[in-house]
């Protein structure tokens, strides 16, 4: 199977990591495994994890890497790490990498349903299970299809999109990705419809509310530094300022050391650091790999370093 995906920020990310060559390590979002064989040829007698919950990835993992006995492939969302771990009975990792997002192939497959480009069965289910983006649209009220638009789409006009589902399926179910499209930029002004794509954040909220992606994002990251050793790294890599938000404050919280008051004359907070930042600011992609892959222009790579270990 082909899985088409140009990993962003490779060069950036695999030097975040900082790989040692008898480390274990953790791409939690493996994909085609872009990411994934460059950590392979950095280690010697260290192991890989390869992780990823969409079906068509995990086939084409173990087409590549089925021949290497220090990686292991798992088909599973990164938010659940310490069950994979206690799977793989592994105790510890060195490094993890969570890219977060839809991937390219996700995108350019039509019939995965993730575009409005393409006609195609209204999905965006990234493990191909569970509830539909069609199942959303159809059955949630109009006050939670509001609630969607807005907190995960930005959308200003969520309130003419979900009056116009809401019209629209009383006369015959929404179950097509261009039907959808066609619903969302004719609730759009029309001063407005030439703009960006109108159906741009409608659809990114209903892939993010089907894949419970802010949940799992959350989840993920906390467990994921929970197993981390120490001088293990966590580099993240998000696409949207939802999900940077979510990495930024994370991070910064694991970073953050006493918090007593300034005329304080000694901590009584007892509260220290668990990790330090590697980058201050986030890393973005460079000129070079912008006009290779446009898709790049929105990445941002945080990474921070366990500095000891805690009980989140």
């Amino acid at each position: 199977m082909e899985f088409s995906h140009r990993s962003v920020l490779l060069q950036e990310t695999i030097e975040s990591l900082h790989i040692r060559p008898d480390g274990v390590y953790l791409d939690g979002t493996a994909g085609g495994g872009g990411h994934s064989a460059e950590i392979l040829k950095r280690l010697t007698n260290g192991r890989l994890i390869c992780v990823d919950q969409d079906p068509d990835a995990i086939e084409v993992l173990r087409e590549r890497f089925g021949g290497y006995e220090n990686v292991s492939v798992v088909q599973s969302n990164f938010s659940e790490i310490p069950t994979i771990l206690s799977t793989l009975q592994t105790e510890g990792l060195d490094g993890v990498l969570l890219d977060i997002g839809v991937s390219s192939h996700q995108l350019d497959t039509a019939g995965r349903g993730f575009s409005y480009h393409s006609d195609a069965p209204l999905d965006m289910r990234m493990s191909q299970s569970g509830q539909s983006a069609a199942d959303l649209v159809n059955t949630l009220s109009y006050n939670e299809l509001v609630r969607i638009l807005f907190t995960y789409g930005e959308e200003k006009f969520a309130r003419n999109i979900a009056r116009s589902i809401e019209r629209e399926r009383a006369k015959t179910p929404i179950t097509t990705t261009l039907q959808l499209a066609e619903i969302v930029k004719a609730s759009y002004p029309p001063a407005k419809r030439h703009e960006k794509h109108p159906a741009r954040k409608t659809f990114q909220a209903l892939r993010i509310a089907v894949n419970g992606e802010l949940d799992r994002l959350s989840e993920g990251l906390d467990r994921a530094f929970e197993v981390l050793n120490p001088g293990g790294r966590l580099s993240v890599i998000t696409f949207h300022s939802l999900e940077d938000r979510v990495v930024k404050q994370r991070m910064a919280s694991w970073c953050t050391g006493c918090t007593c008051p300034k005329d304080f004359p000694v901590c009584v907070c007892g509260k220290t650091p668990q990790a330090k930042l590697i980058y201050r600011k986030p890393v973005e992609a460079g000129e070079e790999e912008l006009t290779e892959n446009p898709r790049s222009r929105s990445a941002k790579l945080r990474c921070c370093e366990k500095i000891k270990n805690v009980i989140i």
